[in-house]
């Protein structure tokens, strides 16, 4: 598990005074890095130094690969009647810690996105969709916040929590992504993961393996809890779940919660 903490011994580049395009992105050097090392070692790197890129973000000779292979999108504003799937933007594709402080102090931070924008996180492969064949079994967690700008700190935690692996246990596979919404009176936060609680499929593995709705719904409030911790919230308040065919039954993301933690 690759170590993603924003508290380092070194700290991460700063954030430019202007946006960067979130087309043009930079991220690794023109030669790439293949792996942790890039085939260097203390003897061999330059000066017999390991060079990070926040020693230098043109010339390092090391990164730390993440667990995953993850992909930022981005959902702009509508400018008049769009389908959201046309507002859904691929950004870019990383796979180490590098590559995401790279990217992530040079876009816009979450406070300042315009009303009806959203950050989405989800591993290589799958699309921020209900209908996504890796989605369309699952559901969220998610918690609105009313009112105020995002918080930006809240929104990091979130993400190192995700691509760190710490929102779930070895194993586990549910975690399929996390989002940010931005809106003119809340800004909301969810964890998608592949499942809903519902019992395995007869014939899958995990009902050969004796698998039931109850263990299905345990494993994801036990990641709710975990969702829950990393917001901040006081015991008063509730992250809620609910399965991604309610909400598309429903036409709405705010479908009846399944239960909540």
């Amino acid at each position: 598990m690759a170590e993603v903490a924003s508290n380092g011994p070194t700290p991460a580049p700063s954030m430019p005074s202007e946006p960067v395009p979130l087309d043009t992105i930079p991220v690794s050097p023109a030669a790439g890095v293949s792996d942790a090392t890039n085939g260097v070692s203390s003897d061999t790197a330059k000066d017999g130094k390991i060079i990070t890129v926040f020693d230098d973000a043109a010339n390092f000779n090391v990164k730390h690969a993440l667990q995953n292979t993850w992909t930022l999108w981005f959902t702009k504003p509508p400018s008049g009647k769009q389908d959201w799937s046309e507002l859904l933007k691929e950004v870019i594709t990383f796979d180490s810690v590098e590559e995401f402080w790279g990217i992530y102090n040079n876009i816009t931070p979450a406070s300042e996105l315009a009303q009806k924008s959203d950050y989405h996180l989800f591993k290589a492969g799958v699309r921020p969709e209900w209908e996504d064949t890796q989605n369309k079994h699952g559901g969220r967690w998610s918690y609105t916040f009313k009112g105020g700008k995002a918080n930006d700190s809240t929104w990091l935690d979130i993400m190192l929590s995700a691509i760190g692996e710490t929102l779930e246990e070895e194993g586990d596979n549910e975690v399929m992504g996390v989002v940010i919404n931005i809106r003119k009176a809340f800004w909301r936060v969810g964890l998608w993961t592949r499942t809903a609680g519902q019992p395995p499929k007869k014939g899958s593995a995990a009902a050969a393996e004796g698998q039931d709705q109850e263990l299905g719904k345990k494993r994801l409030e036990r990641i709710g809890s975990k969702f829950k911790g990393y917001l901040q919230l006081p015991e008063t308040e509730q992250v809620e779940f609910s399965g991604h065919a309610d909400s598309a039954h429903s036409g709405s993301s705010r479908a009846k919660a399944k239960f909540a933690v």
